[in-house]
C-alpha cells in the first residue's frame, strides 16, 4: 500500500509537470502584455501566472479527489518555482522566507478578490482588482483591465467544460488571444 502512494506520486509529477508547462506557456502570451495593458516586467508575469493558476484551482475545485491533488502540486510546484527565481535574483538565503511569505500572501489575496469579482459576475469588481494588482502604483491613473476581465471570464467559462480526463492526466489547456499585428513591422 505504501510503494503504491509513492509510485502515485511519481505518475503525477509528470502529469504536473505537464500541466504547469501549459499554464505557463498560457501565461506568457504576448498578447496580454501588448494588448492588455500587462506589464512586461517580472511582477508582470508573476500576476499573469497567478491568475492562470487561480482559473485552473478553481476550475478543479469542482473535480474529484485526483484533479484536486494535481491541483494543490501544481500550486505546490508554482511557489517552489517562485522560490527558485527569487534566489536567481540573488536574494540571500536568509531574505527568502520573508519574500515568499509575501508572494504567498499576494496570491492568496488575488484568488480571494478575483473570486468575488467571478462569483458575483461582476467585471468591474475584476477591473478594478487588476488595475489595482497588475498598476499599484499608478492609482486612477492606471490603464482599464476590461479585455484581460473579459478574457478572465472566458476562460472560467471555457475551463469549466473541459473534461475531467484532461484535468487528470495534464492535458486542461486555455485559448489564450493572439496579440494584434497593429503597429509591428
Amino acid at each position: 500500500m505504501v510503494f503504491g502512494f509513492f509510485r502515485k506520486k511519481r505518475n503525477n509529477r509528470a502529469i504536473v509537470e505537464r500541466q504547469y508547462a501549459a499554464l505557463t506557456s498560457a501565461a506568457r502570451a504576448p498578447a496580454f502584455y501588448r494588448d492588455m495593458h500587462v506589464p512586461d516586467t517580472v511582477m508582470g508575469r508573476f500576476e499573469m501566472l497567478s491568475i492562470m493558476l487561480i482559473l485552473y484551482f478553481r476550475r478543479t475545485a469542482k473535480s474529484d479527489r485526483s484533479g484536486q491533488e494535481i491541483a494543490q502540486e501544481i500550486i505546490d510546484a508554482f511557489f517552489e518555482d517562485v522560490d527558485h527565481s527569487i534566489r536567481e535574483l540573488g536574494v540571500g538565503d536568509q531574505g527568502v522566507p520573508k519574500r515568499m511569505k509575501k508572494l504567498a500572501g499576494m496570491f492568496y489575496g488575488r484568488l480571494e478578490s478575483y473570486a468575488a469579482a467571478l462569483d458575483g459576475n461582476d467585471a468591474t469588481a475584476l477591473d478594478a482588482a487588476l488595475r489595482r494588482n497588475l498598476h499599484p502604483e499608478a492609482g486612477a491613473a492606471a490603464p482599464s483591465m476590461q479585455s484581460l476581465a473579459e478574457w478572465i471570464f472566458a476562460a472560467e467559462r471555457a475551463l469549466s467544460g473541459i473534461e475531467e480526463a484532461s484535468i487528470e492526466t495534464g492535458q486542461a489547456s486555455l485559448a489564450v488571444p493572439t496579440a494584434s499585428t497593429e503597429g509591428l513591422n
